[in-house]
This record gives C-alpha cells, sequence and structure tokens, in this order.
C-alpha cells in the first residue's frame, strides 16, 4: 500500500447550505511533506468538534478501494480528499480494519479509533440531500485514528497495517451500531473492550450505566 494524497482544509462556508457556518470538509491535496503531532495534520482545520477532532480521532483515513466503489456507484471521478479524508491510501478499504488496528507511515503511527458516520455537511459536500443515507448503506465509512507517533508524510509513502492484537470490534460493526435505537450490554462491553476514541467510551460507559440500573430497578 502506499500513500496516494495527503489532504488538508481551511475553513470555507458550507456551500447552499441553510445556515450560515463553516467546514473545514473541503480537502485538498497538500502537494508537499506535512507534518502530523497528536492534533492532526498542520495546517487543517476541524471546525466542527462534536463528532470529528480531538486526539482521539485526529486523521481520517480513506482508501482507494472505496473511492473505486463510489466512483462507479456515482458514475464520475472523484478526487483524493472528497470525502473529507487527510489520508488517501492505495489498495486500502476501510471496512476492512478493526479498532485497534494501526496504520503505520514511514516513521508516522496512527491507531484506528473508529468508523465516520455520516451527517448533513457530508450530504452537502457531496451535492445530496440522500447522502447520509447512501453512505449508510454503502458501509465504506473511513476510519478516524489517534497518532501514536508523529512526524512527516508526503505522497509514495509506504503505508502498513498492523492488526490489533487484543479484544476488539470491527469498524464496520461499530459503524452499523451506531445507527442501533439501543445497543445491548454484550455490545457495549465489547466496545469497551476495544481502544475506541474517548469521546464514544465516555458516551458507552454512560449508556451501560444507565442499562444496568435500568436491568435493576
Amino acid at each position: 500500500m502506499q500513500l496516494i494524497s495527503v489532504n488538508i482544509g481551511r475553513a470555507e462556508r458550507i456551500a447552499n447550505a441553510k445556515a450560515s457556518r463553516k467546514t473545514g470538509i473541503y480537502k485538498r491535496p497538500a502537494g508537499a511533506p506535512t507534518e502530523i503531532t497528536a492534533a492532526g495534520l498542520a495546517g487543517d482545520t476541524v471546525c466542527n468538534t462534536k463528532h470529528p477532532g480531538g486526539a482521539d480521532q485526529a486523521v481520517y483515513v480513506y482508501g482507494a478501494l472505496d473511492y473505486d466503489w463510489w466512483q462507479a456507484e456515482l458514475g464520475r471521478q472523484l478526487e483524493p480528499g472528497t470525502f473529507g479524508e487527510n489520508l488517501t491510501i492505495s489498495a486500502f478499504e476501510s471496512a476492512a480494519c478493526s479498532i485497534g488496528d494501526r496504520i503505520q507511515i514511514g516513521s508516522v503511527t496512527l491507531e484506528v479509533t473508529a468508523p465516520r458516520i455520516p451527517c448533513a455537511t457530508l450530504a452537502t459536500r457531496m451535492g445530496d440531500p440522500t447522502f447520509v443515507r447512501r453512505f449508510r448503506a454503502a458501509e465504506r465509512p473511513g476510519l478516524y485514528c489517534r497518532v501514536v507517533q508523529g512526524g512527516f508524510v508526503q505522497v509514495g509513502d509506504a503505508v502498513a497495517l498492523e492488526p490489533y492484537a487484543g479484544a476488539t470490534i470491527t469498524a464496520l460493526e461499530m459503524f452499523r451500531d451506531a445507527f442501533a435505537p439501543q445497543l445491548s450490554e454484550a455490545t457495549l462491553r465489547r466496545q469497551l473492550a476495544a481502544p475506541i476514541a474517548a469521546r464514544a467510551r465516555a458516551e458507552n460507559e454512560a449508556q451501560l450505566r444507565a442499562l444496568l440500573a435500568q436491568m435493576q430497578s
């Protein structure tokens, strides 16, 4: 596998949005070696930190195999960065990974923490009000990662995937669980056993406490 694009986004107004607000989803190739730190890519912007962003979702990765599928589905060419990803990787399919898997790019080590859950901003970016539903059905979510080891990356860097050795859950399973109206105790405990993002961990712990309290009442 190789790194085929490094993408960063500046704060831009959301095109055709009902409310006037800005987004960093419009990513464009950096064109030069780019530093990755615990906070993400140097020069990149995250405007809405409610879901993306933060140390545990500092870098968003998407695969060329995902792009191939979408190009066939949509019938048009898509440039790297279209999905708002920071890193585009050849011969890579996001749904095949598990939480805790590590992605090695030169001196940089990333750890998968969460699948991407679609939002209205993505639908606006794609120019399709139904795209949230289509993205969910496609089950090609892309991966949020924490930065274990920072450094510089550039197009052409070799990419290696190291499967997580501990108890985990696949990114696709977690993606599907995100749309469930209620998670079971077993599912919550399984997610909590994996190195998921801190935001998801706090939410799952709260759900588990509420579920156990309900069961005991």
